[in-house]
């Protein structure tokens, strides 16, 4: 049977660093922004649950901010890629990437004096526009952005391997722990520069983002130019 060609931006390497960048915006946030984990809109939406429960309608309004933040990242990166894909040049995830490198370099230059919020919002609306964008790795769904699938993934194969000695299950499984690792690996090594480096802390996460950024743009040029019109996989 002849082997599924994957696009290099489903490419298991290229997940591998963007979970290693993501780790490192969560891990970001959470250390110097706020102490809130911006990767995901989970916490977001029980706070601002807990805040009408409890009666404080103001403080659960502002939850509506990185709620409509995330939205716009998911309503722009479903709107362009088909603009964009006219133009023939590079890819729509390549820009996104671009984009997202530029936000991390400009993040790095606000002040922990300023206010944690414009940063999270800016994380927010950058993980919602990469969870979006990077839907499948060599066909397998799978979010870059925050590690709840992963978990749930590990555990259905380790029941396929003893229920129904599943290989490729186990497989599977692996693949999904490799994730939750470079997200681990990430979130520990940015924590590690935070004292260090301070806001300029999230510029460590631009080395996986930049080396996903030159793979994608080398592929759009060379190797896949004549695929550009092909869309990813789970689009």
């Amino acid at each position: 049977m002849e082997q599924k060609h994957y696009l290099t931006c489903e490419r298991r390497d290229i997940y591998a660093l963007l979970m290693l960048s993501a780790g490192m915006m969560g891990a970001y946030t959470y250390n110097l922004r706020g102490g809130v984990f911006c990767n995901a809109q989970t916490a977001n939406i029980v706070m601002m649950s807990i805040a009408f429960g409890k009666g404080n309608v103001e403080a659960g309004l502002y939850y509506l901010i990185p709620f409509v933040a995330y939205c716009l990242g998911s309503f722009i990166s479903e709107a362009l890629p088909s603009p964009v894909k006219k133009l023939g040049f590079l890819r729509w995830d390549t820009y996104l990437i671009a984009f997202e490198a530029a936000v991390l370099f400009i993040t790095g230059l606000i002040p922990l004096s300023a206010p944690a919020r414009i940063v999270q919002i800016m994380i927010n609306f950058l993980a919602s526009m990469q969870y979006n964008t990077f839907r499948q790795m060599e066909g397998i769904p799978m979010a870059t952005t925050f590690c709840t699938n992963h978990v749930r993934q590990v555990g259905i194969a380790l029941a396929k391997l003893i229920r129904k000695h599943d290989v490729k299950a186990l497989k599977r499984g692996f693949i999904h722990l490799s994730m939750l690792l470079s997200f681990f690996l990430g979130g520990a090594i940015l924590t590690f520069f935070c004292d260090k480096l301070e806001e300029k802390a999230i510029w460590i996460a631009l080395i996986p983002t930049l080396i996903v950024l030159v793979k994608l743009v080398y592929a759009d040029l060379f190797l896949e130019h004549d695929l550009l019109a092909e869309k990813p996989s789970g689009h």
